[in-house]
């Protein structure tokens, strides 16, 4: 059965590809930064590009900054920023000094496409999309996990990032969503995005499939049908959440979670994955007992 399962997550694991996710983060990418005095420029700049930076690391990030002056007038820019010292332009983005996050949550309302190359370049981007990432994904999970008890959902799951039909368990599906989460957690932490890359992650990923698949049918086993799905779709979302959450820790601190800073956020996303579930029942008009529509 262990060796079925692994060629199914393999079958999944197989549709992904990370030049994709390569390709999105590291899109040639051009910020104008626009101010009223040198004091103005600095605040953007080292905002943007702190001094806890690398010497080297630096230059590459300012490299993607220009300063629009009149006499020297920059390339085509990706997105474009005012100091809150001058009135921005139509699409411009204003940067307070006071409370920069702002504009941080501005530009990738706006600019979600840009929203990998923003982390991989700009260290203040980086929580935000990175937290998009694993809650998306999270929830992703948890869907296709009620996908999985009640087939006339089937038809709803058309946001999923691959087609439902392509894999043959729910496993493998939620592992290879997971693996497709540590590309771009890679990608958006600049790491190195791969297969070979990023072996010892994938690694993890896949030892702990089989660990939250037990738990899941020993959950579900125990209660009618129906009922069962709130466990179940608050499982996939909270495996999905904590392996995201030990990703950003490894990549970020360069070590893992342990054991029990796992345990801990596993009971928090388990009841998060609950409030989740209920949620996505109510809007797929899913009666929660009966497993059925209304």
């Amino acid at each position: 059965m262990a060796t079925h399962i692994l060629r199914q997550i393999w079958t999944a694991i197989s549709h992904l590809n990370p030049n994709d996710v390569r390709s999105l983060a590291e899109q040639n990418l051009g910020v104008g930064l626009h101010a009223s005095s040198e004091k103005g420029y600095q605040e953007m700049e080292e905002f943007l590009c702190p001094r806890s930076l690398s010497p080297q690391r630096r230059l590459e990030v300012l490299a993607h900054l220009y300063r629009a002056q009149p006499l020297s007038p920059p390339p085509r820019l990706d997105v474009e920023i005012y100091h809150a010292s001058l009135a921005p332009a139509a699409g411009g983005f204003i940067f307070q000094p006071e409370a920069p996050g702002k504009l941080v949550r501005e530009v990738l309302a706006e600019r979600a496409n840009l929203s990998l190359t923003l982390a991989r370049l700009f260290p203040p981007f980086r929580e935000p999309v990175i937290d998009d990432i694993i809650w998306t994904v999270s929830k992703e999970n948890a869907l296709f996990s009620i996908a999985t008890a009640v087939p006339d959902v089937v038809p709803s799951l058309i946001q999923l990032p691959w087609a439902v039909g392509q894999v043959a368990s729910d496993t493998a599906f939620l592992t290879g969503n997971q693996t497709r989460m540590a590309f771009l957690i890679a990608a958006a932490s600049n790491r190195r995005v791969g297969y070979r890359e990023q072996r010892n992650e994938i690694g993890s990923i896949l030892a702990g499939a089989f660990g939250w698949r037990a738990l899941a049918r020993q959950l579900v086993a125990k209660i009618p049908f129906g009922g069962g799905l709130i466990p179940k779709a608050a499982i996939a979302f909270a495996g999905t959440y904590v392996a995201g959450r030990a990703l950003e820790r490894y990549y970020r601190d360069g070590y893992w979670y342990t054991a029990q800073e796992q345990k801990v956020a596993y009971e928090g996303a388990f009841e998060t994955g609950k409030r989740v579930a209920r949620e996505l029942l109510e809007t797929l008009g899913i009666d929660q007992g009966r497993g059925a529509r209304k």
